[in-house]
């Protein structure tokens, strides 16, 4: 039985009426459905064709602009609206903080159902292109191809492509010229490696086939000026590879640490594989106030580093330490906000559950001569425990940098019973941050709140909470 027909529709004159989420905005249908639509700015008023319909709403795409809204600019990107990432690059920058703040309120609000503060103005980043400090882009041997290439019925002898996943299309990549996101020498470096290749006669990785030789590239920079270049490769072709990396060593002579990776599993992720140091060192440093941390291949790290450090200013903020306090931070990563905010603090404990990030965050503490940051690593909710808090003492403030997922139940449920006069919970996603907050108001009030825009062009957001005890 073949697959159900979704009789497409098309609404005429719809004013596009909000921004809604993972990028997309929000109108409304005649008869009252919500209708998600790519690629528009709320204030545009469109023909709307739907694409999927659901219960309680439709999917689509607007065919026909009648007016455009004010808040809309130009695309600075070629690629807009096919790659798939910047998706309010049509929206002017401060109407993207507006819908920012907004989702992180409405989040807390709804969600949360707690009592706010009066929110502090939404930080925006300086930069709002070439922010990024890391890169990852992907080879194919089958390129997505335009509308407009797949109707001039050109035989197209080359389909080889380094760039990005096509979104929904997990074996096309779109071939990416310049990238706005990542500053220089970034597309130099991604530009020659496809004309290398290209011109060497090496094979681009085939995703359905699983065969070919150059599989992912990725770049990280650092505030210093410091590059690091590594080149997944899915065959283990000696010759082709050294006759690459040689190449991009003579070209770019400012890389400060070339890998390479060989990778036949099935996914692309590297966190389990071997990592080759080709030429230069294995790391790259990156600065803030002073303090230096090491970032390898594997390492975590803020993708927007100027961005990061004010960030970390709020947290410190927010923290408010006297330099008689201890301090736990949760989630610690390489120990980037532990160390950052250590003078301020008698002591402090970071805890992790990647044990290669503590391995890292104990050796900045080093290159850094900070000696009052101690580092653990553990599942968050096994480590963090009664005897845990009896070894390493009670905590005056918490800092907690969750993942997306938020914290687990356990580890919310911890510190609600070690309760500390501070909690700062910095969020890199306001939905789970929100039903955290719920399960510690009884005992704790929200009374400062900060979002920070930390990827300009996105919908993503950061938010800085401060909880103090009831």
């Amino acid at each position: 039985m073949g697959k159900k027909r979704t009789e497409k529709v098309i609404f005429e004159n719809v004013e596009v009426l909000d921004a809604g989420a993972k990028g997309v905005s929000v109108a409304k249908a005649p008869e009252g459905q919500v209708i998600f639509l790519p690629n528009v700015v709320p204030g545009d008023v469109v023909d709307v064709q739907t694409l999927k319909k659901r219960k309680s709403y439709f999917e689509g795409k607007a065919i026909k602009i009648h007016k455009y809204s004010e808040h809309r600019t130009e695309p600075e990107c070629q690629h807009f609206g096919v790659c798939g990432g910047c998706k309010w690059q049509n929206m002017k920058y401060s109407q993207q903080l507006f819908y920012k703040n907004q989702e992180v309120y409405n989040n807390l609000k709804r969600i949360g159902k707690i009592e706010l503060p009066e929110f502090e103005e939404i930080l925006g980043s300086e930069k709002q292109f070439f922010y990024r400090n890391k890169m990852e882009f992907g080879f194919s041997d089958s390129r997505w191809m335009t509308n407009e290439e797949i109707e001039s019925g050109v035989e197209f002898d080359n389909k080889n492509a380094l760039g990005f996943h096509i979104p929904r299309m997990w074996d096309k990549i779109l071939d990416i010229e310049k990238c706005h996101l990542q500053e220089d020498p970034s597309n130099a470096i991604r530009n020659e490696v496809r004309s290398f290749a290209n011109a060497n006669n090496m094979s681009f990785f085939n995703p359905r086939n699983h065969e070919g030789l150059l599989r992912t590239l990725m770049i990280r920079t650092a505030s210093t000026g410091e590059i690091m270049v590594l080149i997944q490769f899915f065959e283990d072709d000696k010759a082709n590879r050294d006759l690459l990396m040689n190449h991009l060593a003579e070209t770019f002579a400012g890389i400060t640490s070339l890998l390479y990776v060989i990778n036949s599993k099935p996914n692309d992720t590297i966190y389990d594989q071997d990592v080759k140091l080709f030429k230069g060192r294995e790391y790259i440093l990156e600065e803030m106030e002073g303090l230096h941390f090491s970032i390898n291949a594997k390492s975590f790290y803020q993708t927007n580093s100027e961005q990061a450090y004010e960030l970390y200013k709020i947290t410190r903020e927010f923290a408010g330490l006297t330099g008689n306090e201890l301090v736990y931070d949760l989630y610690t990563g390489t120990g980037t906000i532990a160390q950052f905010v250590s003078k301020n603090a008698k002591k402090v404990i970071g805890v992790e559950a990647v044990p290669e990030a503590i391995l890292d965050a104990k050796a900045n503490a080093e290159r850094n001569n900070i000696t009052n940051c101690e580092f653990y690593v553990g599942d968050m909710k096994n480590v963090f425990n009664d005897d845990f808090i009896a070894q390493h003492g009670q905590p005056d403030v918490i800092i907690t940098d969750p993942p997306r997922d938020g914290m687990h139940k356990d580890v919310v449920a911890q510190i609600l019973k070690i309760a500390p006069e501070k909690v700062v919970y910095v969020s890199c996603n306001s939905a789970t941050q929100a039903r955290d907050l719920a399960l510690m108001d009884e005992q704790y009030k929200v009374t400062r709140v900060r979002p920070v825009d930390m990827f300009p062009q996105t919908h993503h957001v950061e938010n800085v909470v401060l909880l103090e005890k009831r």
